[in-house]
């Protein structure tokens, strides 16, 4: 059964990377094999995805939302007002929409936050010429780099938060400066791989400082609503910790007050929602379900423990690693789940020689850096390449891999430096 199971995953994978099936057939396909095969019964089938229920209407909320905001034209407006800041420079435009992006993860929903950016940046590269491949997965880099800083960042790091217990001052203080630290290496990064392809003639620049942005705003009715019902949503998503309503409730909240007041029917509502993104995540789930039913979880955590043996420092790089490997298959949100449960039965084998804290710092780098690996490493890079597919710009998984396996990897190293001389 065991190797049947790893069978199947990587079968998975390997239709996924190939795309010799459609990503959201290839994961359901292999969730349903483990489910016919007595990997998992009915019971855990249902219980993988009513556990992550939260996130994917977290994510129909979001989708509706944008919708009804893309109409509007603010988007465009949005985007003509930023290339003027800068006036037309390609590289100064890629820094202001990082930064932007990076600051919003910190506090909103990293989903929310890309799905809002990501139309942006290609509407701005599309208006310079430009190949909008750099500006929108620098923009998705950005985000999961952003998610890292604060407790209320990332999905992860809530899981991470909850099941370490860690206060949102504590998540300032220890993952924070390695956000801006992996920042600021991005950016870096993306200028020296692309800075000498940002070469925009003066004619451009000149017709960008001409377009008159009032003229992208649509319906100033729904753009007036809209920004109302987005603002309260994302008030909404800030005090969660402290109405405790939960994030799905607050995004569908705000969605179908936001679908009511615009007088739009469910069709033209659902028509917008990303239902091969959907579909997607609930094989994964699936999937993920089936590999824990494997004992795979338990087994790591076990090894992990041996292999140190009782060297602390090699124990909290080592999880960080491996975390941030596992997160680029299985996804971080997945993968802080799991690696919690790895981390408490560390835990009591590590007390009395380091402060174990660290395992928790150690597995939220792995978990958000980790998850710039590849397409699967968050549900930030996966709602990007489905926005982006459909706004013109297509994003394979090689093509993401290429790119985010050179800024992970850097990132990571970082981290261990900085682990090392911080907590070890």
């Amino acid at each position: 059964m065991l190797i049947l199971g790893i069978a199947i995953f990587i079968i998975v994978f390997y239709c996924i990377i190939t795309e010799k099936i459609a990503a959201p057939w290839a994961t359901m396909s292999g969730g349903l094999a483990m489910s016919l095969i007595g990997i998992m019964n009915k019971e855990d089938v249902l219980e993988a995805v009513y556990s992550r229920l939260e996130i994917l209407f977290l994510l129909i909320g979001m989708m509706m939302i944008v919708l009804l905001i893309s109409e509007t034209g603010v988007f465009q407006w949005f985007a003509i007002k930023v290339a003027q800041l800068v006036r037309g420079e390609p590289f100064k435009l890629i820094i202001l929409l990082s930064v932007v992006t990076g600051v919003c993860s910190a506090f909103l929903d990293n989903v929310t936050t890309i799905l809002l950016m990501a139309p942006v940046s290609i509407l701005l590269a599309k208006q310079l010429k430009l190949n909008p491949f750099p500006f929108v997965i620098t923009e998705v880099m950005s985000a999961n780099i952003g998610g890292l800083a604060t407790l209320i960042g990332d999905p992860t790091q809530l899981i991470i938060g909850a099941e370490g217990e860690l206060t949102f001052n504590e998540f300032l203080i220890n993952t924070a400066p390695m956000s801006i630290i992996s920042m600021v290496m991005l950016l870096v990064t993306v200028y020296l791989m692309y800075g000498k392809d940002m070469e925009v003639s003066n004619e451009l620049k000149a017709k960008i400082m001409e377009l008159d942005s009032s003229r992208s705003l649509k319906d100033l009715k729904l753009l007036k609503q809209s920004i109302v019902i987005f603002l309260l949503v994302i008030i909404g998503f800030i005090l969660n910790n402290f109405v405790d309503k939960g994030l799905a409730i607050i995004s569908l909240s705000g969605a179908v007050l936001l679908s009511l007041l615009s007088k739009r029917t469910p069709k033209e509502m659902f028509e917008g929602v990303e239902w091969e993104t959907l579909f997607f995540f609930i094989g994964l789930f699936m999937m993920i379900k089936g590999i824990e039913n494997l004992n795979i979880i338990k087994f790591i955590g076990d090894k992990l423990i041996l292999i140190t043996e009782g060297k602390f420092a090699s124990a909290t790089i080592s999880l960080m690693w491996i975390s941030a490997g596992f997160t680029s298959i299985i996804g971080n949100v997945a993968n802080a789940a799991t690696f919690s449960k790895i981390v408490k039965i560390m835990e009591p084998s590590f007390q009395h020689i380091g402060n174990t804290k660290a395992f928790w710092w150690a597995l939220s780098f792995g978990s958000c850096l980790g998850g710039n690996m590849t397409m699967l490493g968050s549900a930030t890079n996966v709602v990007a390449v489905g926005a982006s597919a459909k706004a013109g710009c297509k994003i394979d998984f090689i093509k993401f891999m290429k790119f985010g396996a050179i800024i992970s990897i850097q990132n990571l190293i970082m981290a261990t430096v900085y682990l090392y001389f911080r907590y070890l």
